[in-house]
């Protein structure tokens, strides 16, 4: 068996595997495509999501902190 056969043998291995596998988690059909891409785009959403929430929560302490702040100044001044 020269290398080109075994290197053969080693692709269509490698190709029914990856089919098999493909098959196990359900993305063998037409609209696997589909499913992947629209997954993609849930996990981008997902990722926007926490960096949005992350920034809103920051920014409400922020408000909240000036705003006691501000507050206590005032109070402070009304005496």
């Amino acid at each position: 068996m020269d290398e080109q056969e075994l290197e053969n043998i080693i692709n269509k291995a490698a190709q029914k595997g990856a089919k098999e596998a493909l098959k196990e988690i359900g993305l063998s059909d037409e609209e696997a495509y589909d499913d992947v891409k629209e997954l993609r785009g849930l996990l981008e959403a997902w990722r926007v999501t926490k960096v949005t929430v992350g920034q809103t929560v920051t920014r409400m302490i922020t408000t909240a902190v000036l705003t006691a702040l501000a507050v206590g100044i005032y109070m402070g001044w009304g005496e």
